[in-house]
C-alpha cells in the first residue's frame, strides 16, 4: 500500500502531494504517457483554483464556514485538526439529509472518509483568494490560536478593499445558514453565487472561468472549444484554447495506440480490434487538423505556467510523436517507429511496473487507460458555473 507523508510543505508542494494520492487511488492513472505537466499547464490558466477531483462549487463555503466554527476553540492543533474532520464527515450526512445525492465528498465513506473537502478544495480556496491564510490546512490548525488574538493582518487585497480583514478568510464571506450541519443542500444564494464571482474577478481577472463567471450564460458542450461563445472569449483564453485543442486531439491517438499494443500483449483480440477501429476514425479527423498546421514553439510559449514545469523529455515525446502523426497518420497503428515510441515513454516513466514489462502488471490492466480525450478540467469549471448560475 503506498502513502504519502509530510511535516509542513508549503502550499504547492502539498496540493501536489494530494494530486499524486488521488492518482494513485484511481482504478487506472490518467496520465500513462506524461502528459500532466501540459495538462496542467493549460487548465491552470484557463480555469485557476479547479481540479479533476472537485465536485460541487458550495464546498468553496462549506469548507471556510466549518473552519470559522473552529476559530474560538481553546483547543490544541491536534484536537482541532480532529474536530474539524469530525464536522466535514457531518457534512456529508447534512448534505443527505437536504436531498442531495450526487458529488457529496464521504456520501458513502462516513467516517472512514480519507479525502476531506478541506483537502480538496484549500489551493482553490487560495487561488481565488476566499482564503487569505497563506498556509496548509495544518498549519492553519497550528496558528490558529495567535490568529484570534490578532484581528489585523496586513493584507493588499483587505486593503484595497478597504478596512481590515480577517486574517484566514476573506472580509466579505456570507454568513453560514443556522442548520448547516443538520440540514442543507449545494444550491448556492444569490448572495453567495455573487461572493464567489467577485472572489474571481478580484483573484483571477484574466482567467477563462472568471469571464464566464461574470457572463452567466449555461452551455453544454463536452470540451470548451466547443462552447458557443468562443469567439468572444478573451484574446489570450481564445489562443489557448485552440493550441488545447489541438494537442488534446492529436496526443488522442498516442493514448489509443498505447491500449492498442496493451490489449495485444494481453491477447484480446476484441480489444485490439476495437482500438483499431478508433485509432483509424482518429486518423481521419486529424488530416483537417493538420492541414492548418501548429506551431510547437508557440504552443509551449503560450502554455508556460510558473506552476508547473514541463520537462525535455515530455517535450521531446510531443515532437517526435507530431513528427509521425503529420507523415503518416493513416498508418499509425502499424508503424514500428510509432509503437516504438509510445512505448518507451511507458518503459520511461513506470521503470518496473511498466505493462510493457511487467506482465503481473499488464495482467491486472482492465482494458483502458486514459482513452479520453483531455478537456483541461472543463467539466469541472462547466459544473461550478452551472453552480452559479442555478443561484437563487
Amino acid at each position: 500500500m503506498s502513502s504519502l507523508a509530510w511535516i509542513d510543505f508549503d502550499e504547492v508542494e502539498r496540493q501536489r502531494a494530494l494530486r499524486i494520492m488521488a492518482l494513485l487511488d484511481e482504478r487506472e492513472g490518467r496520465d500513462e504517457l506524461g502528459l500532466g505537466s501540459i495538462r496542467d499547464s493549460i487548465a491552470d490558466h484557463l480555469f485557476p483554483g479547479t481540479s479533476t477531483i472537485q465536485t460541487r462549487l458550495r464546498y468553496m463555503l462549506f469548507v471556510p464556514w466549518i473552519m470559522r466554527t473552529l476559530e474560538h476553540r481553546d483547543l490544541a492543533a491536534a484536537q482541532l485538526r480532529s474536530e474539524a474532520r469530525a464536522l466535514e464527515v457531518r457534512l456529508a450526512d447534512a448534505l443527505k439529509a437536504g436531498g442531495e445525492q450526487y458529488g457529496i465528498i464521504g456520501r458513502d465513506a462516513g467516517a472512514r472518509l480519507q479525502r476531506l473537502p478541506s483537502s480538496v478544495y484549500w489551493s482553490g480556496l487560495g487561488a481565488w483568494r476566499i482564503r487569505t491564510f497563506p498556509g496548509s490546512v495544518d498549519s492553519l490548525f497550528a496558528s490558529l490560536p495567535a490568529l484570534t488574538r490578532r484581528r489585523h493582518p496586513v493584507d493588499l487585497d483587505g486593503l484595497a478593499e478597504g478596512g481590515n480583514v480577517d486574517p484566514v478568510w476573506a472580509r466579505t464571506l456570507p454568513a453560514a445558514p443556522a442548520d448547516l450541519l443538520q440540514k442543507t443542500t449545494f444550491r448556492l444564494t444569490t448572495e453567495e453565487a455573487q461572493f464567489i464571482v467577485d472572489r474571481l474577478l478580484n483573484a483571477q481577472a484574466g482567467s477563462l472561468i472568471s469571464f464566464l463567471a461574470r457572463e452567466a450564460v449555461e452551455v453544454d458542450c463536452d470540451y470548451i472549444w466547443a462552447h458557443p461563445r468562443l469567439a468572444e472569449f478573451p484574446h489570450f483564453a481564445r489562443r489557448l484554447v485552440h493550441h488545447g485543442e489541438i494537442f488534446s486531439q492529436i496526443m488522442h491517438g498516442a493514448a489509443l495506440l498505447y491500449n492498442m499494443t496493451l490489449s495485444e500483449l494481453r491477447g484480446r483480440d476484441d480489444w485490439t480490434k476495437e482500438y483499431g477501429r478508433r485509432i483509424a476514425a482518429w486518423s481521419e479527423e486529424i488530416q483537417p487538423t493538420l492541414a492548418r498546421g501548429w506551431s510547437l514553439d508557440e504552443f509551449w510559449d503560450v502554455i508556460k505556467h510558473p506552476g508547473h514545469s514541463i520537462r525535455p523529455a515530455a517535450k521531446r515525446f510531443v515532437t517526435e510523436w507530431l513528427e509521425l502523426v503529420a507523415g503518416s497518420a493513416p498508418q499509425i497503428a502499424a508503424l514500428p517507429s510509432a509503437r516504438r515510441l509510445v512505448e518507451m515513454r511507458e518503459r520511461q516513466l513506470k521503470t518496473t511496473q511498466s505493462r510493457y514489462l511487467n506482465r503481473s502488471v499488464r495482467d491486472r490492466w482492465t482494458g483502458a487507460s486514459g482513452v479520453n480525450r483531455l478537456t483541461f478540467r472543463w467539466h469541472q469549471a462547466r459544473s461550478h458555473l452551472k453552480d452559479l448560475i442555478d443561484a437563487s
